[in-house]
């Protein structure tokens, strides 16, 4: 429903957000044009001494207004002829001409009604008014994404649109709430619809009759700042029962010209002091940083706009839209899905699309929000979920699983949990094992056990369609192959070959960065950023099932590196092996949020062997701020597969890397990087008490090794794995 409600007024008042947001910006400049282009101000002068000059330059004024921005004006006329000059206070002379801008004119009325006058004031209103929903719920839909209001600023991950769209919200959703509420009150104020309680005093019944007193010889308007002034009105010439009239930020009233004491006094009522800082607000006049700010933030609507155009297509493409689909609370089949990327989306249309041939209502939806209450006739209930990073839900599903421990169950349906992942991971399918543990504990009825898809397999899914059907007495064989995931050539520019010499044929290939248009970036095409440590997804020639391997650069790198050991029949490994420069492989990145650096002051130990050494060599390559990184690497023999061996040195004299011991099992010592860790046991208990973290990368044999080793180091200190990694001090990628 959030979502429902954050899109529609967003799609239907795009172009009239588009008009109000760009000619808003092009106001937000005038306050700040003004600013600088107005006199200095004297230090303390009183409305009285600035009166005094300005009659002494001009004898017939009739008027002073001092603007917000703090340019001053007089009117006059001389003779007949009206005259009026943005004047100096410190001399009362004439500074510059006050006629109008007329482009100013033309975008104030452009922005305030569309050039239709009380007409376009209720469009621009009803476009304010989409724009206040948009800030708050959009709001809301980043606080959900993000895992709670307090993750606010925490790292967003997605789609590239996505990212760009949350981004910018999450910087600018304040200011246009803002924008949108002050809007609407102004135009509230313009038609009347708020009360009226700007003073507005009575003339008083008797003056003094006299006249001729110098302005700057009046005590009333010696109280007066300048600062405070908002316009000063003559007494017409020759009347002595007439008074000057002034209006200041507090309030209006009247000063006998002849005593200059102050006649009359209203002060302004509380909403025509809200209705001051409204404008302010609104405009930026009289805050012209302020002003430059806003229009700097306004900024983010196109943005929002394009980038939320794209996520809205994108999720047409992918989301939940079945032909004959029924509505949520008749349906009796009901399938909830949670993906990262879209490709649970394509099984679950592929089943919903079968159970409806079958005569079946289904009901197809994103898992969040986890509401059961909206499917009151739902016999079964299948949820399709994708698993994030270590475990983790996608971003458009966080918090569900604790919103399903709370809430009651169904009544009547069964629910049946599909995961699907990649086995490679060591949280393979981990988010949907999440999920099926809050349904047990909340007392759900199983329809199946908790099944597990390994990297989209469409032999996978169909068994599982199979199991499926038998439940729900009907024969279901559903088969769907999902499309490839978009990839780029990358081109290799540089290979360093290894290991022949022990049998273990490896290379480091460093391939060249493609170039991304803005439109590739919004479209999500290309590579997009990443950091080392990330995913490379390889497509081999004549699979559509893509291998995964670590980044040894990030972005600001201007390259792509990975390391790759040729495995015996590796389709993949193969063909990269046999790679020359200049030719090509299509390949696309993953992130990989749980095996990244985090700056700061505390060391890092790095763990690695074989061609685990690769994100580690990129963590150490970014580390311009010298961060602490002790090195821990394991190979074969110094002399045939010590990868990045010279890089690893010039770090290490560069500052780059603080310590480095290495461990090789083809030579007398024969030693592995868990021997070479229990024998630097000391030095790790040191650097762990000194707040270190652990990384650890390489194959499942050797990080199970590690994995030991380093229990039994720790065990003295009363540190546990576990414990580490719950608070964010151990990381592995074991493949």
């Amino acid at each position: 429903m959030l979502r429902r409600l954050h899109r529609w007024p967003g799609l239907l008042a795009a172009v009239l957000l588009l008009a109000l947001s760009i000619s808003g910006v092009a106001l937000s400049v005038f306050p700040a044009m003004e600013a600088m282009s107005a006199p200095p101000a004297v230090l303390e002068q009183s409305a009285g001494d600035l009166a005094a000059r300005v009659l002494a330059a001009h004898p017939t004024v009739e008027q002073i207004r001092r603007a917000p921005s703090g340019r001053i004006t007089a009117y006059w006329f001389d003779g007949d002829r009206a005259g009026a000059a943005v004047i100096d206070p410190a001399t009362g002379l004439d500074a510059g001409t006050a006629d109008p801008s007329a482009v100013k004119g033309w975008l104030t009325d452009f922005h305030r009604a569309f050039l239709m006058e009380d007409t376009g004031r209720w469009i621009a209103a009803a476009a304010a008014l989409a724009m206040l929903v948009l800030g708050l719920t959009g709001a809301a839909l980043v606080a959900a994404r993000q895992g709670g209001w307090r993750r606010w600023f925490a790292p967003m991950r997605g789609p590239v649109a996505g990212r760009w769209h949350g981004e910018v919200a999450r910087v600018a959703a304040v200011t246009l709430i803002l924008t949108a509420l002050t809007g609407l009150w102004m135009t509230g104020a313009t038609f009347g619809l708020l009360p009226d309680d700007a003073a507005n005093p009575v003339f008083p019944d008797a003056v003094s009759g006299s006249v001729g007193l110098s302005p700057d010889r009046m005590p009333a308007l010696a109280a007066i700042p300048v600062r405070d002034l908002r316009d000063l009105t003559f007494p017409y010439a020759g009347d002595a029962t007439d008074a000057f009239a002034i209006t200041t930020a507090e309030g209006a009233g009247y000063v006998d010209q002849g005593t200059g004491a102050l006649l009359a006094w209203q002060a302004n009522g509380p909403w025509a002091r809200i209705g001051e800082w409204v404008y302010l607000l609104h405009t930026g006049e009289g805050a012209a940083i302020w002003g430059l700010l806003l229009g700097l933030l306004t900024l983010a609507v196109p943005v929002l706009a394009v980038t939320g155009v794209v996520i809205w297509l994108a999720r047409r493409r992918v989301g939940g839209v079945l032909k004959g689909m029924a509505p949520a609370a008749m349906a009796e089949t009901v399938i909830l899905v949670a993906s990262e990327g879209g490709t649970t989306w394509g099984f679950a249309k592929a089943l919903g699309q079968a159970l409806i041939q079958k005569g079946g209502r289904v009901h197809l939806a994103p898992l969040a929000p986890f509401a059961p209450d909206r499917f009151a006739k739902a016999r079964q209930i299948v949820i399709m979920a994708a698993t994030w990073g270590e475990g983790e839900a996608p971003a458009s599903a966080r918090g569900v699983v604790e919103r399903m421990a709370a809430l009651p169950p169904h009544p009547v349906a069964r629910l049946a949990v599909l995961g699907f992942g990649d086995r490679s991971f060591p949280s393979f399918c981990g988010f949907a094992e999440d999920l099926e543990a809050a349904a047990q504990k909340a007392g759900w009825q199983a329809l199946l056990p908790l099944d597990r898809i390994d990297r989209a397999s469409a032999q996978g899914f169909a068994r599982w369609s199979r199991a499926l059907g038998d439940a729900l007495g009907m024969a279901l064989d559903v088969h769907h192959q999902s499309a490839p995931p978009r990839s780029t050539a990358l081109t290799l520019t540089r290979r360093q070959d290894h290991g022949e010499a022990v049998q273990a044929p490896t290379a480091i290939l460093r391939f060249a960065l493609p170039r991304r248009s803005l439109i590739d970036r919004l479209m999500g095409r290309g590579l997009g950023a990443f950091r080392a440590g990330d995913l490379l997804g390889i497509l081999p020639k004549g699979s559509q099932t893509p291998r995964f391997y670590s980044l040894a650069s990030g972005s600001a790198d201007g390259f792509v590196e990975i390391v790759v050991r040729k495995h015996a029949g590796g389709l993949c490994s193969g063909q990269l092996l046999d790679l020359m420069p200049g030719q090509t492989v299509q390949a696309f990145v993953k992130a990989n949020p749980g095996f990244r650096t985090e700056g700061g002051s505390a060391p890092l130990i790095l763990v690695g062997a074989g061609t685990g050494i690769g994100p580690l060599a990129g963590f150490i390559r970014a580390n311009d701020r010298r961060q602490p990184m002790h090195l821990w690497f394991g190979a074969r023999h110094p002399a045939s597969d010590f990868l990045y061996g010279d890089d690893l040195r010039a770090w290490l004299g560069e500052g780059r890397l603080a310590g480095m011991a290495t461990a090789f099992s083809r030579t007398g010592q024969r030693q592995h990087v868990q021997d070479r860790l229990r024998a630097d046991a000391g030095q790790l208990r040191d650097l762990m008490a000194q707040g270190a973290r652990i990384m650890v990368c390489g194959g499942r044999e050797m990080a199970q090794g590690v994995r030991e080793t380093l229990t039994d180091i720790l065990a003295p200190m009363g540190l546990t794995l576990a414990a580490l990694k719950e608070g964010g001090r151990y990381a592995e990628d074991s493949y």
